[in-house]
């Protein structure tokens, strides 16, 4: 039977529990799509109810933001993880295909003083192409002792719970950044700060471009490492990845210094297509 609802206000103790439940909530949502009911929201906004609660409180808002995402969630068939591999965008690559993001994986090589070196950069995008975070593993590292360490070299903050359209949003950025990037390209150090932080976003932005361009013309080549993994080419038919990457495709990041040394923000823009009388002008110019 339900309480009736409390008169003057939540007490701190249920402003505590509603705090508590609330984060539960949104972790449960982002666990999986199984992990979280309209069932266990309906719950909690009869628990608000009852306990005082006003219903402008940012935990009703909160509620029906969870309620909306749940319902337009993906099926269970289209959150099954999948995962391509293979040449394309003038690069070996590895795309996976989860059930609200995608992950874009290349590796790069090189040498450093004598000394050989592999770094796998990840980058992760969620529905609307937003990159969620950029990881380095090092498969090979210039230190023996950092030998397959993994490194998130910028982070979105609460990415989990940003709306997925977001345009500028602060960012963790890692305070060190490993040699391992020299393989991207030799001269990265020499670039400032907030210009080598938007280029590390911007790689995986312009990789995805040029990997849905080719996919949109000829088809790729079907040779896959793995007999788990799925070739490049069947990636236009997945309801997940595909829209994400065209969205991601059509994005480009700009990174501005922020409060301290460790946070930055993340603006991003939309790059449209350039028409090709402009750019023949422009190529006349240069």
């Amino acid at each position: 039977m339900n309480q009736e609802m409390t008169t003057g206000g939540p007490t701190r103790q249920a402003r505590r529990s509603a705090h508590q439940r609330m984060r539960e909530l949104e972790a449960a949502f982002h666990a999986g799509p199984s992990a979280l009911t309209l069932a266990d929201l309906d719950d909690f906004e009869q628990f608000l109810f009852q306990q005082g609660f006003a219903p402008d409180s940012e935990y009703f808002a909160r509620t029906a933001l969870l309620k909306a995402r749940l319902q337009e969630r993906i099926t269970p068939t289209q959150a099954e993880k999948r995962d391509y591999a293979g040449y394309g965008a003038g690069c070996w690559m590895q795309v996976q295909s989860v059930f609200d993001h995608c992950l874009l994986s290349v590796c790069y090589a090189g040498e450093f003083r004598t000394r050989p070196g592999r770094i796998k950069i990840t980058h992760r995008f969620n529905r609307a192409g937003r990159v969620d975070f950029v990881e380095a593993k090092l498969l090979q590292s210039l230190d023996p002792q950092l030998h397959g360490a993994l490194r998130k070299l910028i982070t979105v903050r609460e990415y989990t719970r940003l709306q997925h359209d977001w345009w500028r949003a602060q960012a963790f950025v890692l305070r060190v950044l490993p040699r391992e990037l020299l393989f991207l390209h030799q001269e990265i150090f020499r670039c400032p700060r907030e210009q080598l932080l938007a280029w590390l976003i911007n790689i995986g932005h312009r990789t995805v471009a040029d990997l849905v361009e080719e996919l949109r013309g000829e088809p790729l080549a079907k040779s896959v490492p793995s007999p788990h993994q799925l070739p490049l080419n069947l990636l236009p038919n997945d309801p997940v990845a595909w829209p994400i990457l065209q969205e991601a495709s059509i994005l480009e990041a700009l990174v501005e210094p922020g409060d301290t040394s460790d946070i930055h923000l993340v603006r991003y823009l939309r790059r449209l297509p350039v028409p090709a009388p402009a750019e023949q002008s422009a190529a006349a110019t240069c």
